[in-house]
């Protein structure tokens, strides 16, 4: 019979980051350039790879991950990796974790991306690069398939919500997909609390005049996780359509009922004379 040792084994998580952990301590900073904000809900699997790739983005950095009511280990190992941690025991819902990054952020430049899906270094670079030279809000310029019979609705409130705001150059590029990044005066200028409904926040950098702009294409339809139907609804497309409709509510508010558009010499008035 083999003998065991009396040390205590780790557990495979800690075995397996102890090291990358002690790496990234050394690489945290106290007055970072760039905070990367990475909301995270049970992604165990994935949140070290999206954490050391986070760290490559700039030598001066940090990486702020929202644990937003994990019930695994995606907090244990974020901590582990040298990550500030900010731990909720309970669900805050869809992207409230980016609002509440960004107001716990000390960098100039706010890179958003997500837990589940680890993006390369040099697949997030380009939108830091693009705040550096002068862009307020750098968009992920994928923009998801039209060139079908039938177009995904989120891919037509996007286009839609673009267009409205006089921005058909965008296509379907939104805040609503990561990865994307900010400056600190952009992040102001919308209001930390309006990130977590990321249309009305472009709608808001938009309309305030700030300089959005689509930099960099990372497929991220490809790389989302597929997620079930509840009594076979999509709840997530549906919130993602709301959050849209309430970017239309609010330019409509701050323009008007044309949303600024030309009523092409119409003459309403003369309508029940």
């Amino acid at each position: 019979m083999q003998k065991t040792s009396g040390r205590k084994r780790q557990p495979p998580w800690r075995r397996k980051y102890s090291r990358k952990a002690r790496f990234s301590e050394r690489r945290s900073c106290e007055h970072p350039l760039v905070s990367v904000i990475i909301p995270a809900m049970n992604e165990q699997k994935t949140i070290a790879n999206v954490i050391r790739a986070a760290r490559q983005v700039h030598e001066s950095c940090e990486v702020i991950v929202v644990a937003n009511g994990c019930k695994d280990r995606t907090a244990d190992i974020a901590a582990a990796m040298g990550a500030k941690v900010l731990k909720y025991g309970q669900a805050l819902g869809h992207d409230v974790g980016r609002s509440i990054g960004a107001e716990a952020a000390a960098g100039q430049i706010l890179l958003f991306t997500d837990a589940d899906m680890a993006i390369e270094s040099r697949h997030l670079r380009p939108f830091v690069d693009a705040v550096l030279g002068g862009t307020d809000v750098a968009l992920n310029s994928y923009r998801g398939s039209v060139k079908r019979r039938q177009v995904h609705p989120v891919i037509l409130a996007k286009h839609t919500l673009n267009t409205i705001l006089g921005r058909p150059d965008l296509l379907g590029a939104s805040l609503t997909a990561v990865p994307h990044a900010m400056n600190r005066h952009a992040a102001q200028v919308i209001g930390s609390e309006n990130l977590s409904i990321p249309p009305l926040a472009q709608a808001m950098a938009v309309d305030s005049g700030l300089t959005v702009s689509a930099v960099h294409q990372v497929p991220v339809g490809r790389m989302n996780r597929r997620r079930g139907k509840t009594n076979g609804r999509d709840l997530l497309q549906q919130v993602v359509i709301e959050d849209h409709l309430q970017a239309l509510q609010w330019h409509l508010s701050h323009t008007d009922s044309r949303g600024g558009y030309s009523d092409h010499g119409r003459d309403r008035d003369r309508v029940g004379r």
